[in-house]
């Protein structure tokens, strides 16, 4: 979320008015958070009262509003893998980034959280407490609200969960959609985070997801692939329309169709030579 001036809130940036020096930090108009402290250790040397900082605001440990220069890792409403470094008797804490780290409470937790280990978590900041805090359940935090996705979008993704069927991913951090396993030929790893396209919207309003692009930008990407790959090999490569449908998904990751009609428009182009029952030469 990008700054806002002279206004505050928990949990996002702001820009704010510089009040008054004291020995153990900067004093900053948060409007109806009050003052808002920024820590001695984090005051630059050319602050000017009157001036302005843009800051992060949070809370320290009395639930005070505070204010940091940093940045975390992850901005409250989005989700990011974060690693564990303490358990307490109110719950787990992880590494945001800050000098105050995040807690977990242990009824947001699926498993028992240990030390030196790392979860995907939602961040956000708590109803109840105005807290910002973690949650490792987070089913609870997706398709909260409507999606107005197309086919062929382009957007971020976080594997979250592996299924029959394929793979569970968080989209563009709000919502979830599934990757298909016979569309996937590439390893994944739970959390980790990948680009993708929406493969179609079901009428139940579900998402099927696509981690190549669909229709003609895929070819026009493959094109650029092969011609590269072409360079590389020094202008011949035998893998051609009579190469195995799973010899061109180990090479490529495509389908033996899309990568016939990447071959056909390299042709069209005169761009690329095809030997029949041998390769493909660069001209």
């Amino acid at each position: 979320m990008g700054a806002c001036c002279g206004m505050a809130n928990i949990g996002e940036r702001a820009t704010l008015t510089i009040l008054r020096e004291k020995p153990f930090g900067l004093y900053l108009d948060g409007g109806d958070l009050g003052e808002v402290l920024l820590p001695h250790r984090e005051v630059p040397a050319d602050n000017v009262i009157g001036g302005t900082l843009e800051v992060f605001v949070y809370t320290d440990s009395e639930d005070r509003p505070v204010a940091t220069l940093l940045t975390p890792k992850v901005m409250p409403g989005h989700f990011a893998k974060l690693q564990c470094t303490a358990v307490t008797g109110v719950g787990a804490f992880l590494d945001w980034g800050l000098p105050k780290e995040l807690l977990v409470p242990f009824r947001e937790q699926k498993v028992p959280m240990e030390v030196g280990k790392s979860y995907l978590v939602h961040v956000h900041v708590d109803d109840v407490s105005g807290r910002i805090v973690a949650s490792a359940r987070v089913d609870r935090y997706l398709d909260r609200e409507p999606h107005f996705y197309t086919q062929g979008d382009p957007v971020d993704l976080i594997i979250f969960r592996k299924s029959d069927l394929g793979y569970k991913a968080i989209v563009n951090h709000k919502h979830s959609g599934l990757l298909f396993k016979e569309a996937v030929f590439q390893p994944l790893q739970h959390a980790e985070q990948v680009h993708g396209y929406i493969a179609c919207v079901r009428s139940d309003g579900k998402i099927d997801l696509t981690l190549h692009a669909p229709g003609r930008a895929r070819v026009d990407d493959l094109e650029t692939r092969v011609l590269a790959e072409l360079q590389a090999r020094g202008g011949f490569w035998a893998l051609g329309d009579h190469s195995s449908a799973a010899e061109i998904h180990e090479e490529l990751g495509v389908s033996k169709r899309t990568y016939k009609q990447t071959l056909g428009a390299l042709l069209k182009k005169g761009l690329i030579g095809i030997e029949k029952d041998r390769g493909i030469r660069k001209i």
